[in-house]
């Protein structure tokens, strides 16, 4: 179906986003709720700035090296991801060996399925977690059920738009999370090993590319790169890139909006 939006307004691509995740929750891969989460996800798209920040640039490096010298790498894909970026899921998971696996809170063997052909239609050769029936411990929510093949037996798992009482789960079973987050301050990005505070539809696309480009780097380069990133100084520094923005856009409204000074 054919956008009905003018390619003219300011936020076109936004209003172009928000569009095809209206029609993915009438196909049934995206859910109500994923339509506020994603909402409250550009709020803070608009405080960054709408473009990846120096941060986050460090953290795909990061993220990058880290997929390069996992094992069992698996990126985990919910309703939103899908919808949003199923075309750079199969790029990513083809540059970096990743298998991929549907996971949802909002479960159902329908939805698992819709999203699973989306993800193949968009060049994915396999989707597993339809239907998965492994648990991992401590999730109360549907997202507990596992892949025996994909997430349960992955040392790194890439989530996208998580929860983080999953991140906290999967770490305390030994696997290394990285997740993308637009919020540093939720409990998904506090909790990850590597969070990306990025769009979801900037930040895979960045990944595909710099796996690429570090693929004829020697393993222990890779290790250094992963061992010189600070998860926690990351998220700060994503914080005061926040708050500077903040500074400007309010000085730059006070001299808009200040009155010429009067003569009696």
């Amino acid at each position: 179906k054919e956008s009905q939006i003018p390619p003219d307004p300011p936020r076109a691509e936004s209003l172009i986003i928000r569009e095809g995740l209206a029609r993915m929750l009438e196909s049934g891969v995206v859910v109500p709720e994923g339509l506020m989460a994603h909402g409250r996800g550009e709020a803070f798209d608009y405080l960054i700035g709408e473009v990846t920040i120096s941060p986050a640039h460090d953290a795909i490096q990061a993220a990058a090296a880290t997929l390069l010298i996992a094992n069992h790498p698996v990126i985990s894909i919910n309703g939103n991801v899908a919808a949003l970026a199923a075309g750079e899921v199969a790029r990513l998971s083809a540059a970096c060996g990743a298998k991929v696996e549907v996971n949802l809170f909002h479960q159902s063997r329908d939805r698992e399925e819709a999203i699973a052909e989306l993800l193949q239609k968009s060049g994915v050769d396999e989707v597993l977690g339809v239907g998965a029936s492994s648990n991992i411990p401590e999730v109360g929510s549907s997202r507990r059920r596992v892949d025996p093949n994909g997430i349960l037996v992955s040392d790194v798992v890439l989530v996208p738009l998580e929860d983080g009482d999953r991140i906290k789960a999967l770490e305390k079973i030994g696997k290394k999370v990285i997740t993308v987050d637009l919020n540093p301050l939720s409990q998904a990005a506090q909790h990850a090993s590597i969070t990306i505070v990025d769009n979801v539809v900037r930040a895979l696309p960045s990944l595909t590319n710099l796996i690429s480009k570090l693929s004829n780097k020697t393993t222990l380069d890779l290790h250094s790169i992963v061992d010189n990133f600070d998860n926690n100084r990351n998220l700060s520094l994503c914080l005061n890139h926040i708050l500077h923005r903040i500074k400007e856009l309010q000085e730059q409204k006070i001299k808009v909006n200040r009155p010429s000074s009067t003569r009696s």
